[in-house]
Order: C-alpha cells, then structure tokens, then sequence
C-alpha cells in the first residue's frame, strides 16, 4: 500500500509538472506575441516604416492596400490621413543624435526649402494635443515660415521667445514633431528615401 502511495503521488508530481511546463510555455508564446504585436502596431517595422534621419513614415499610410498592422497604427491613434500617394506625414519624437525630444530642452530644426506644392512642421506634446502659448503658434508653413537667401530654413523649439521661426514648447514635457509635405517632388514609398532630403533636429541647450 505505501508502494502504491508513492507510486500515485509521483505520477502526481510528473503530471503536476508537465502542466506547469506548458503553463508557462504558452504563457511565453502569449506574451511574446502580444508584445510583438504591441511594437508593430506601436513603431512598426522595416516592412511597413521607412526612417529619415530622425524622421519615420508609415510607408502605405492612408492606403486601401494598406497591411494590417498600418490599419491598425493609425486605426488606433484615430487619426484620419491622406495617401501616401498624395502626401507624406513623417513623425519625429527624437532628435538627430537619438536623443528624445522633451520640452526642457531647445531645438534648432534646420533643412533645405522642401520641394512639394505645401509643407507644414507642427509641435505636439506626447498625448498628440497642441501645445497652448498666449501667442497661439503651432506650427510654421511653406507659407509661413521665414527662409534664408541661401533656401534653407532654421525653426526654433523653445519655451521661451526666440527671434524668427519660433514654435513655444512651454511646459510639454516630451515633445512629438510631425512635418507633412503634400505633394512632394520626391516619394518615399517606392524606395527613394535616398535622394529624399529633411530638416535636422538638433539639441541646443537643456535646463
């Protein structure tokens, strides 16, 4: 009978074990695939984003032939946005030595005058929501925005005032960049990100 006993209670423990195993072997494939799933829906990847310096656009944007984890990006967020056949929207939460973009700290975005029919570079805090600043500046145009005899343009991004081409950051904490180009003369979605030129984003100064 104790033979029996030990007999049951270590089939007992086997099974208990094996459970336990694949317990903890799907639980790793659900996390996995999950978190997988989170960051290619969150950042994207090399098949559905392509990188600018700091600069990243979802390749098939507002696109009927758009994959599932680009529906779902921008499903998510809310967001309603043309083709990017039409336009380009390129995202920039960092500056152009990786560093995030943060309120408390001053930025100096320089670039050539982009070739397209409209251009826009608009400051966001980091739930997506404009920044309020008694002077209600946003963002600067092609319209707008002061360019140098030389082409090229220098926006600034500070709390405080600066002269020329300043966008207040107050008190945003960290900061998202989004520049949209509507026709540009360049495309990025059939693989000519090469010969596509934008603004660098440089860090100044911090407090």
């Amino acid at each position: 009978m104790p033979f029996a006993l030990h007999k049951i209670k270590k089939t007992t423990l086997t099974v208990i074990n094996k459970l336990s195993d694949w317990a903890m072997f799907i639980g790793i494939v659900l996390i996995g695939g999950l978190t997988s799933s989170w960051y290619m829906v969150s950042a994207g990847s090399n098949l559905t984003t392509r990188s600018v310096g700091p600069w990243v656009t979802w390749t098939a944007e507002g696109r009927a032939d758009a994959d599932p984890y680009t529906r779902a990006h921008f499903a998510r967020s809310g967001t309603l946005n043309l083709s990017t056949e039409l336009a380009g929207t390129y995202v920039a939460s960092h500056d152009s030595d990786g560093m995030r973009l943060h309120s408390s700290c001053e930025y100096s975005i320089k670039g050539q005058e982009i070739d397209a029919r409209w251009w826009s570079i608009t400051v966001f805090d980091d739930n997506g929501r404009l920044i309020p600043n008694p002077a209600a500046r946003y963002s600067f145009t092609s319209d707008t925005v002061a360019v140098g005899p030389d082409n090229t343009f220098t926006v600034t991004l500070a709390r405080d005032a600066r002269p020329g081409n300043w966008l207040p950051t107050g008190g945003g904490g960290r900061l998202t960049l989004i520049l949209a180009v509507v026709e540009g003369a360049t495309s990025i979605v059939d693989g000519e990100a090469a010969d596509l030129t934008l603004p660098s984003i440089k860090r100044m100064a911090c407090r």
